[in-house]
């Protein structure tokens, strides 16, 4: 824990009513993790009213609060020449489609070859530089999620991610937004908290859904034997409100195309989603989805040869927001990604119906 520590003195506004305490604290000091402010609550760094409070504690109008708030760790993403395939850019914004086995930011035994590394030199080394750019999302779950949630807002600095608002999987490909500085993060990341930004994905899975077109409202949580996978949890209070709609978009024998629009974005929620109404995702092996071979879809004899795709075949397809500068709707897509290109081919010439 840092050294040194920052006393200040806040007085409620007339205007809120029964605020949670972290929450609060969480809105009015939005680089700091609202986990590391529950922290700072726990250990007895505030008070209110004079007392030590908990970190659920409602607020009323003209409480005083007092707190003190640690340093922030003074990490940084080191800058490093990863080519990034870019979709646009302007003053404000990147729009890249990300490739396979990448990670979005540093992580647990991943500290570099990153995309927020890639972001750090691709700025350093433009005419654009930000230095007070705001650095990344409080994160729940493992390294690199595929859809943000949204609920987390402001984005907070926990750990070091320039530019990045929201993340996709590691072998998620597709359209990303990236930041190119603090004001246009903050815009964005507002959107994202309020569901504002319109997403789909294409997802390739086994079988078909016996409807064309549905809603899938399963609560998600924690794995209870999988710390580092997610499953529907129906039970009160261990699952988190998760809606996907989704639309087939083509069938074969075996195997479906997917359209998924998610409505909310918990920790791998189109992955276990689908897996949970029994279509996996080809090749998602974490969540039941099997790899798929040349011999297979020719309904010929067993070859040694390698899967046609070797990932989950999962793809961030289009995504649509206010752009934080001209406020105007902006959209953009990402083409397929070859490996899902050359499954989908396959998969019209020896699956149709």
């Amino acid at each position: 824990m840092p050294n040194k520590d920052t006393n200040l003195t806040l007085r409620v506004g007339r205007s809120l009513q029964e605020r949670r305490l972290d929450k609060y604290l969480h809105g009015r000091y939005s680089n700091y993790s609202r986990v590391m402010l529950q922290d700072v609550i726990k250990a007895g760094g505030v008070k209110v009213n004079g007392k030590q409070a908990k970190p659920s504690l409602k607020l009323n109008p003209n409480d005083l609060i007092e707190i003190s708030l640690p340093e922030l760790p003074t990490t940084e993403i080191p800058p490093e020449d990863i080519p990034l395939n870019i979709l646009h850019e302007d003053n404000d914004i990147i729009i890249i489609n990300k490739s396979a086995d990448i990670l979005v930011h540093p992580a647990r035994g991943n500290t570099s070859g990153t995309i927020a590394n890639a972001l750090a030199f691709h700025i350093a080394s433009g005419d654009f530089v930000d230095p007070d750019l705001a650095e990344t999302e409080e994160d729940e779950g493992e390294e690199d999620e595929s859809e943000i949630d949204d609920t987390k807002f402001p984005i907070a600095l926990g750990e070091f991610r320039p530019g990045i608002v929201h993340r996709l999987d590691r072998n998620t490909t597709g359209v990303m937004i990236l930041a190119k500085n603090a004001t246009a993060q903050w815009k964005i990341s507002r959107q994202f908290h309020d569901r504002l930004v319109q997403k789909s994905y294409i997802a390739i899975v086994h079988g078909t859904p016996e409807l064309t077109r549905d809603r899938i409202n399963a609560p998600l949580g924690v794995n209870t034997k999988f710390r580092y996978k997610y499953a529907v949890r129906p039970e009160a209070g261990k699952g988190k409100e998760a809606i996907t709609f989704y639309e087939v978009l083509e069938t074969f024998r075996g195997f479906s195309l997917l359209k998924l629009t998610p409505k909310t974005g918990r920790t791998h929620q189109i992955r276990v989603h689908l897996a949970h109404i029994k279509h996996p995702i080809v090749a998602d092996d974490m969540y039941g989805g099997k790899p798929v071979y040349p011999w297979q879809l020719k309904d010929a004899e067993l070859t040694p040869e390698d899967p046609i795709i070797s990932r989950c075949a999962l793809h961030a397809w289009t995504i649509s927001f206010t752009h934080p500068t001209t406020e105007k709707i902006v959209s953009f897509e990402a083409p397929l990604p070859d490996d899902m290109q050359n499954l989908l081919d396959m998969l019209r010439k020896y699956r149709k119906k």
